[in-house]
């Protein structure tokens, strides 16, 4: 039998030496975990080790084949252009391996149950939830997309958690800026907020949001403002970064399946769990029987060429 691919993390990479400090020992206990498989880790920039160095590691290892996982909650640049780019380079540089490319983590069930455990552990516990706007605050793109993913993250934060709201704002290149969404929560009519950092591990970024929320709650002082922390190297999150390396190791392409209520248990949805899907019945179909156009039921589920079934 073939031995499975090896793992290799890619990282965004920071000038923050404990958040770069986080990713490396972040690999070393997914290494860990798995002592039989080979795990390295390398960043796009910023910090060392650079992922192609990672790459010569394995090979070094005796690495022929591996699962590129890249440890990024969105995909904007650098999961779309940088890291495919890099691996490229580093095949040529290194004739006769081959790799297979895994998604980045978010927005996953598994992270939103770390995300709600941090804004449990910032909550004052006499404040009831409908009372509470969350801002959730992504790196920001100039990729529309990946800053999309943010809002999909916030969306499924509110849902079913009782929440007033959760809004979202961006640390860098994308509107609203950490004060903009602040002003945005408080026009809303906020009195309580908490600033929910949408990133990993600490860093430069992480500590700008907190360093912009204090000064804004300084100039608004009749607006309860706390800020959450990182994610961080949760459990929830290494066994993320195996699911997502198993389905890369499968080479399985997966639809926008981990936050689909007929696969898993959302808050509030639960009894959808599981639940057969039935087929729209277009009004253009003959008798419902004649040329079917295949729409599967709600939409997204039953396509053809989407090597995926949510297991009824």
């Amino acid at each position: 039998m073939t031995p499975p691919p090896a793992l290799l993390i890619a990282g965004h990479g920071t000038r923050d030496e404990a958040g770069a400090e986080a990713f490396r020992a972040f690999v070393r206990e997914l290494g860990r975990r798995r002592p039989e498989l080979p795990v390295a880790g390398g960043f796009i920039e910023l910090s060392p080790p650079p992922l192609g160095e990672a790459v010569t590691e394995l090979v070094e290892r005796g690495v022929r084949r591996f699962a590129a996982v890249p440890l990024m909650l969105v995909s904007a640049g650098h999961a779309k252009g940088d890291i495919p780019a890099a691996l490229a380079r580093e095949k040529e540089r290194h004739p006769g391996i081959s790799y297979t490319y895994g998604r980045p983590l978010g927005p996953h069930p598994a992270l939103l149950t770390v995300l709600e455990r941090r804004l449990a552990d910032t909550l004052d516990p006499s404040w009831e939830r409908g009372e509470v706007t969350v801002l959730l605050v992504g790196r920001g793109s100039t990729d529309p997309d990946a800053n999309a993913e943010v809002h999909k993250a916030a969306r499924l934060l509110w849902e079913g958690r009782g929440y007033a709201g959760v809004e979202t704002a961006f640390v860098s290149l994308a509107a609203p800026d950490v004060p903009s969404g602040l002003d945005r929560c408080a026009r809303l009519g906020a009195r309580r907020i908490v600033v929910l950092p949408y990133f990993l591990f600490t860093g430069v970024l992480p500590d700008r949001v907190r360093r912009q929320t204090e000064e804004w709650a300084v100039a608004h002082p009749d607006t309860e403002v706390r800020s959450a922390d990182v994610i961080g190297p949760e459990p929830e999150l290494l066994d993320l970064v195996w699911e997502r390396y198993e389905e890369a190791a499968a080479d399985g392409v997966r639809m926008n399946c981990d936050a689909c209520v007929y696969r898993i248990a959302l808050p509030g949805f639960e009894d959808k769990v599981g639940l057969p899907q039935q087929p729209h019945f277009h009004p253009d179909d003959e008798g419902h029987g004649g040329h079917g156009h295949g729409h599967g039921g709600h939409g997204h589920h039953h396509h053809a060429g989407h090597r995926h079934s949510h297991g009824h």
